[in-house]
């Protein structure tokens, strides 16, 4: 099942397993067609337990084999201030359910560095990295083939959280920002390089995500929320959510 409205399409799936199902097919039909197209595949994955799901069936036997990992390029659009070796690295989760067990050749492996003290150093950096990948002038923002995304109860996505700094810049790529209901600093890419991607992928699932799904969906409630924001200029903007989240029994 699937809608599509100013909010972008959903499309609905009976569980979590079948939603991992559906986007492994949707990865591995838009690496072929980026990398047909322009030559490169280019990815900024999300952290969470949905993502890891499909990071794990993309390292499986059935989808390995399907990917040009020599041609894909793999980003982070977003990780927390810790070493990648710590329980919370999203680069860490990523690797350990996916990387590790993938032909994808180093160099083309994207990293934070997270785990520098300053975390706005990280952010620099990082926001230099991406710009000498795409080649980009100040003031140019990349156009990646395909961006994923999670949603928060609170209505955030990436590290973009209600209330911080990051909402509100729009010259750079990538920033530190501090979330005070996590006591932390986070480093995110921001909301004009999501607006310029040629997709953006949300990943929902469970019962507890039901009411903010339905509430960054709404034209009248979206912009109360960071991941109501997310509106690509002229990419596609999809959801991939399970019955469950959506509130529905009806299975895709």
């Amino acid at each position: 099942m699937s809608g599509t409205d100013g909010r972008g399409r959903l499309l609905l799936f009976p569980d979590p397993a079948a939603l991992a199902r559906a986007a492994a097919d949707d990865f591995a039909r838009r690496a072929a067609g980026a990398v047909a197209a322009r030559g490169r595949f280019t990815v900024a994955l999300s952290g969470g337990t949905t993502p890891r799901r499909l990071y794990e069936l993309l390292a499986s036997e059935t989808y390995r084999v399907r990917i040009p990992w020599d041609m894909t390029h793999l980003f982070w659009g977003d990780e927390r201030h810790v070493p990648p070796d710590d329980p919370q690295s999203n680069y860490g989760m990523v690797r350990e359910a996916m990387l590790s067990k993938v032909p994808i050749p180093e160099p083309n492996v994207h990293r934070i560095e997270a785990e520098l003290p300053d975390a706005s150093e990280a952010a620099a950096r990082y926001d230099g990295e991406v710009r000498r990948f795409f080649g980009l002038a100040q003031g140019q923002f990349p156009s990646f083939d395909l961006m994923y995304l999670g949603l928060g109860p609170e209505g955030h996505t990436a590290s973009l959280f209600p209330g911080t700094t990051a909402l509100v810049v729009e010259d750079r790529l990538v920033v530190a920002t501090w979330v005070a209901k996590l006591d932390a600093d986070r480093i995110t890419m921001t909301y004009p390089v999501f607006r310029d991607a040629r997709a953006v992928v949300f990943l929902v699932e469970g019962a507890a995500k039901t009411q903010i799904l339905a509430a960054v969906r709404n034209a009248a409630t979206a912009a109360d929320y960071p991941a109501g924001r997310i509106q690509p200029h002229d990419g596609e903007l999809l959801w991939f959510a399970d019955r469950a989240a959506a509130g529905t029994g009806s299975p895709a």
